[in-house]
C-alpha cells in the first residue's frame, strides 16, 4: 500500500481511504504531498462499472462517493481554516520556513485582495499545494469562517463532482490502462483553472504598459 500513490489508495483502500485521503489533502498540512485530482479521477473510475475491472477490480459505490467526497474536501478544508486561525501565525511567522513564513501570509493576503475571496479560493481547489496551503491562509489572515464556508463549500462541490464526474464517464469507455488517461486530465483540469488567473495577469500587463 502507497499513500502517494492514486492507484494503491483506491486499490487497497478503497472508499474510506479515499474519502480519508481527500479530507487529509485539503485540510492537514501533512496532505500537501497526497494526491488529490489524480485521486478523484480514479476513484470516478472505480465507481463506473467497466472502468473498475481496468483497476483490478477495484470497485467503489458511486452514491456514497459522490456524497461524500465533496463533504471530505469541504469539511478538511474548514478544518485547514480553523488550524490556520488558531495556530497559523506561530507557523507562518517563522522568517526561515520553507513552507511557511511570513511571505507566503503576505502573498496570500494580495492573492485575496486582488481575486476576491470567492474566487482565490474556488479556483484554488483546482490547483496542486495551493489547493492545501490557501485554507490554513484564509484562517491566518482572518477570513471569517461563515465566509471561508460559503465558498469552500462551492469549490469543493466543483472540484469534486466535476473531476469524479470524468473519471466515472470514461471509466465505461477505456480500454488499456488507464494510467495513460490520468496526466493529460490532471493537467486539462490544471490548465484550465489557471485561465482566469492568467488572463487577470494579462489585463495587468496591459494596463501598466499603457500607464508607462
Amino acid at each position: 500500500m502507497n499513500l502517494f500513490d492514486a492507484h494503491s489508495i483506491v486499490s487497497d483502500l478503497g472508499l474510506i481511504g479515499v474519502l480519508a485521503i481527500i479530507f487529509a489533502e485539503t485540510g492537514l498540512l501533512v496532505g500537501l504531498a497526497f494526491p488529490g485530482d489524480s485521486l478523484l479521477f480514479l476513484a470516478g473510475v472505480a465507481a463506473s462499472g467497466s472502468g473498475a475491472a481496468v483497476l483490478g477490480n477495484a470497485h467503489l459505490p458511486a452514491g456514497a462517493l459522490f456524497l461524500g467526497a465533496p463533504i471530505a474536501a469541504i469539511t478538511g478544508a474548514q478544518v485547514g481554516h480553523w488550524l490556520g486561525h488558531k495556530y497559523g501565525r506561530k507557523l507562518f511567522d517563522r522568517p526561515d520556513g520553507r513552507v511557511f513564513n511570513h511571505q507566503r501570509v503576505l502573498a496570500t493576503e494580495k492573492w485575496l485582495r486582488k481575486y476576491g475571496t470567492g474566487k482565490a479560493i474556488v479556483l484554488a481547489r483546482f490547483v496542486p499545494l495551493i489547493r492545501t496551503l490557501i485554507n490554513p491562509m484564509c484562517g491566518v489572515v482572518g477570513i471569517p469562517a461563515k465566509k471561508f464556508f460559503v465558498w469552500n463549500a462551492v469549490g469543493g462541490i466543483i472540484w469534486t463532482e466535476l473531476v469524479l464526474g470524468l473519471g466515472y464517464i470514461l471509466g465505461e469507455k477505456l480500454k488499456g490502462s488507464v494510467d495513460t488517461y490520468i496526466l493529460p486530465l490532471v493537467g486539462l483540469i490544471v490548465i484550465a483553472s489557471l485561465v482566469p488567473v492568467l488572463a487577470e495577469l494579462f489585463r495587468e500587463w496591459q494596463t501598466r504598459k499603457h500607464h508607462k
